[in-house]
């Protein structure tokens, strides 16, 4: 009983070690407690824990009743009772410190994995603070930038509106000389035709003003965007 004892204690006193030191022996230790208290693990502990407690409370009641017998009796304790004396005791001490060290061993292994549940944790805090700090308000300097390109953009957008109009109007007006020119018999019809491929290139010209134009508002628009998401964050 002394030995099985002894070699429980040394067992659990290199399992705490080994919770100590981060080593690899550390990941098996922590690996082979997480299966032992999955399913009927803990209930087996349990009971050889309350089977060890017992039989601590068994030997110290014997040590007990052996000194009180020799104090009613009066007489000195035999070499025999001074044996059992000292086994019952050490059996005793041996117990309740392997029951010490289980719990010990119990609480480091649930601390440990505390500790790596808090760390994942605190990564993923992280990698968020992360993603925050990438898509943080732009600086004073970008928001400047941002307002000077938006003016451009602004001015750029009249000019070309302006284009728009004044090139709707002008090919509204051969237009209007092109249907006049077709009433007109003989050498009209060249003419016609010049200025019917006069109002062609005029067309083409204003699709491509309003290509671009519509570029352009697209681009400010997302300027827009980018400018109102940086007040948000300014004023959250």
């Amino acid at each position: 009983m002394i030995q099985l004892l002894f070699s429980l204690i040394f067992t659990e006193m290199a399992l705490i070690v080994a919770f100590v030191f981060k080593t690899p022996l550390r990941k098996l230790v922590i690996m082979g407690l997480d299966r032992l208290k999955r399913g009927r693990g803990p209930i087996v502990v349990k009971t050889i824990a309350g089977t060890l407690f017992l039989l601590m409370a068994s030997t110290v009641y014997n040590v007990v009743a052996i000194q009180r017998r020799c104090i009613l009796d009066g007489a000195e304790v035999n070499p025999t009772d001074q044996v059992i004396l000292a086994e019952q005791i050490l059996q005793a001490s041996l117990m309740g410190f392997s029951l010490f060290l289980a719990l010990m061993l119990d609480r480091l292994h649930h601390y440990i994995r505390e500790l790596r549940i808090r760390r994942k944790s605190a990564e993923a805090v992280k990698k968020q603070n992360r993603i925050f700090d990438d898509n943080r308000a732009p600086a004073p300097e970008e928001i400047k930038v941002l307002e000077d390109e938006m003016s451009k953009l602004r001015g750029m957008v009249s000019r070309l509106e302006k284009q728009l109009q004044e090139k709707s109007i002008e090919a509204g007006r051969l237009e209007k000389q092109l249907q006049e020119k077709s009433k007109e018999p003989g050498s009209a019809e060249a003419n016609a035709m010049a200025l019917k491929k006069q109002s062609e290139g005029f067309l083409l010209e204003y699709d491509r003003l309003l290509e671009e134009n519509q570029n352009l508002r697209s681009q400010l628009q997302s300027l827009d965007r980018k400018f109102s998401f940086s007040d948000g964050k300014k004023v959250m």
